[in-house]
């Protein structure tokens, strides 16, 4: 395990694999750098992975009051770490957070999201107007697990019985130990999950080379949502992963980021 300091004093511990250029991989809600794990080894073949918690999760730092800027200022660090400049891979919150760094004019070389959970139709329930709040009343109250059941039914449109199977894992009291950290997801997330279009430009600036994939069978909504993305981004292009879902296999994901990244050279002010 490797830390860097963030702007604010907050330290953001890290794992560092490989050689080559270096990328960064922004997990999503509920996950620590173990998540990443599969993927960086994938990817170790060809770059440097940073494969880091966001704060409040694992090893880093939590300091008080959270915004979005701080875990920008986070992904900064990194780069700075790296050498100055790097590729950023994003999943579902974690693409948006990622873009939202990217927006920020942070030494992005290219840009890898996939699935940024965003509802942009009537596909599915938009989220309800007070969801931020009642998670967030939630866990004042210590109901973790209740916290972790409200975004998984209410914000991620997981099936109840499938919910009663994933409380019996082993990996659902890691889940509560995260729970905390949910209202981070939904700060990033803002107004992006009401079931209307999005912005067209909220994201202009992210003018550098951008991939956004989706799983060809994943739910619509999902994929709705990542092709509203790609109409709106300066730079884009768009790639559907056939047979994969919101959890893309890393043997499948990984030779992708690849051929998109191949030969990109970094981002220099």
């Amino acid at each position: 395990m490797n830390t860097v300091t963030s702007r604010d004093g907050t330290t953001i511990a890290f794992d560092k694999t490989g050689e080559g250029p270096p990328i960064i991989l922004v997990g999503g809600a509920l996950s620590d750098r173990s998540a990443a794990g599969p993927l960086g080894t994938q990817l170790a073949t060809d770059f440097t992975v940073f494969a880091y918690d966001r704060r409040g999760r694992g090893d880093s730092g939590d300091t008080p009051p959270y915004a979005v800027e701080r875990e920008a200022e986070d992904i900064d660090a990194l780069i700075r770490e790296a050498g100055g400049s790097a590729f950023v891979y994003g999943h579902s919150s974690g693409a948006v957070l990622a873009l939202e760094a990217a927006a920020r004019g942070l030494a992005v070389a290219k840009l890898a999201l996939y699935e940024p959970p965003f509802i942009v139709d009537d596909t599915r329930p938009p989220l309800p107007g007070d969801y931020l709040t009642h998670l967030a009343e939630l866990l004042s109250a210590g109901h973790r697990a209740e916290a972790v059941e409200y975004f998984m039914t209410t914000g991620s449109g997981v099936p109840a019985d499938v919910l009663r199977q994933m409380r019996a894992e082993p990996m659902w009291p890691a889940l509560e130990k995260l729970a905390h950290t949910l209202t981070y997801d939904g700060t990033i997330m803002g107004d992006t999950m009401a079931g209307k279009p999005l912005p067209a430009g909220r994201w202009a600036s992210v003018r550098i080379p951008t991939i956004v994939m989706d799983g060809g069978e994943s739910p619509p909504w999902q994929r709705n949502a990542t092709l509203a993305l790609a109409e709106i981004l300066p730079h884009p292009q768009h790639l559907t992963l056939e047979g994969q879902t919101h959890g893309a296999a890393p043997e499948v994901l990984a030779p992708a980021l690849k051929e998109f990244l191949a030969g990109g050279a970094l981002y220099s002010p």
